[in-house]
């Protein structure tokens, strides 16, 4: 390897700059540690990236507490109930009242663009985009470093530090840097896919509405006034190709259709992507002096809109941790992983629940389609079961 021309010393380097990444950046240089963002995408395209648009209200106040909730409490909108549709009739879960708390809506990419304004725009932060080629180094070192190529110049440069937080993500080179003999990957599949479509047009109901059949699960996510995300259960490894216009309307009409209900405003599909519903989980999270955070370190089906609020759990949990231990008290970084994986795990397991209630009816096993319809009648029949479960569905306030 070329030698690096130019070496930056901080106290964290942090590779990603997602939710997980950008939220420990702002907290830890508000704190006064130093530290410093690699990015693998440009500026302009993390802003623009489609992804998750739920954030729980714990999350929510959890930001505002660091001042990295101005824009969100600003504009972003709340939701109280949520729909079930199936056998041709709506059934409204009122999850504010049984909660006492609501979720926030606010796409993923107006987070990171506010995230980002506030690290580098307003704080001075040194993040550094499109870099190439990141490589990890002396991971149990006193002092472990990141080199990446620089996009413009073509040079090598190191940054070494006292910890790397790896935020980058199921792909990124974080996870991959520990040796698969010190770390547990556990994962699940669905066995089902999803097609995931965003529609230029405005949304049809007041909230999120889910549609229970037997032809597949689908799903509606009002994004804005003007833009709305469905799903669409297909089978796994199916292309995003044979699911023309008509057709994706005609699906959704049908999956979401009950009596009462308001006809789909239909629009131009400008998104069609085939996501592939499986979980992971890393344990532990950290490695000699590495962290992971976010997707590094979990995945969660986007089946109950857990991932965005698990990524910034972890980075509160590790800016805290960090913190912690340049004021002298190591504590907090020795118990990172344990106290992130508690929430994880929970989370992992309302996912699985509410993936069979969701998935049962189309899955061709009799089985399974009856305990899903079981576990629904259970829901609307019972204010105790509807309460737990309102409050897995908008997050628990406590450590789980």
């Amino acid at each position: 390897m070329t030698s690096p021309s130019t070496v930056t010393r901080t106290a964290v380097t942090i590779i990603g700059a997602g939710p997980a990444g950008l939220t420990l950046a702002n907290v830890l240089r508000h704190a006064g540690v130093a530290c410093v963002v690699l990015e693998a995408e440009s500026r302009e395209f993390i802003e623009q990236r489609p992804r998750a648009g739920f954030i729980e209200e714990w999350a929510v106040r959890a930001l505002a507490g660091h001042g990295l909730a101005d824009r969100l409490l600003e504009r972003a909108e709340t939701q109280a109930e949520f729909e079930f549709r199936f056998d041709g009739q709506r059934h409204v879960i009122p999850t504010a009242e049984l909660s006492g708390r609501r979720h926030f809506v606010y796409p993923q990419p107006l987070l990171v663009t506010d995230l980002v304004a506030a690290y580098v725009d307003g704080a001075g932060g040194d993040a550094r985009f499109s870099v190439q080629e990141v490589r990890l180094h002396d991971l149990h070192g006193d002092r472990p470093s990141v080199s990446y190529t620089d996009p413009v110049s073509g040079a090598r440069h190191r940054v070494e530090s006292d910890f790397v937080a790896g935020c980058d993500g199921a792909r990124g080179v974080s996870r991959a840097a520990i040796p698969t003999e010190r770390a547990v990957v556990t994962r699940q599949d669905h066995g089902v896919a999803w097609l995931a479509l965003l529609a230029q047009a405005p949304p049809s109901a007041d909230g999120v509405v889910f549609g229970i059949h037997e032809r597949g699960f689908g799903a509606h996510m009002a994004r804005g006034p003007q833009v709305t995300r469905y799903y669409l259960e297909v089978p796994p490894g199916d292309s995003p190709e044979n699911w023309p216009h008509a057709r994706v309307w005609d699906e959704l009409r049908t999956r979401l259709g009950a009596a009462g209900a308001p006809p789909l405003a239909e629009g131009p599909l400008i998104e069609k992507v085939v996501l592939d519903m499986h979980n992971y989980v890393v344990e532990p999270m950290s490695y000699g002096r590495l962290h992971l955070a976010g997707d590094s370190a979990h995945l969660v089906a986007p089946i109950a809109a857990k991932g965005m609020n698990l990524a910034i759990n972890d980075a509160l949990l590790l800016a805290d941790g960090l913190i912690q231990h340049f004021h002298g008290d190591d504590l907090g970084l020795d118990s990172y992983s344990e106290a992130c994986l508690r929430r994880v795990w929970q989370y992992q397991e309302f996912s699985q629940w509410l993936s069979e209630v969701m998935h049962g009816a189309s899955s061709g096993d009799r089985f399974r389609a009856g305990t899903a319809t079981a576990r629904l009648r259970r829901l609307l029949g019972s204010e105790s079961a509807a309460k737990a479960f309102a409050g897995l569905y908008i997050g628990e306030e406590a450590d789980l």
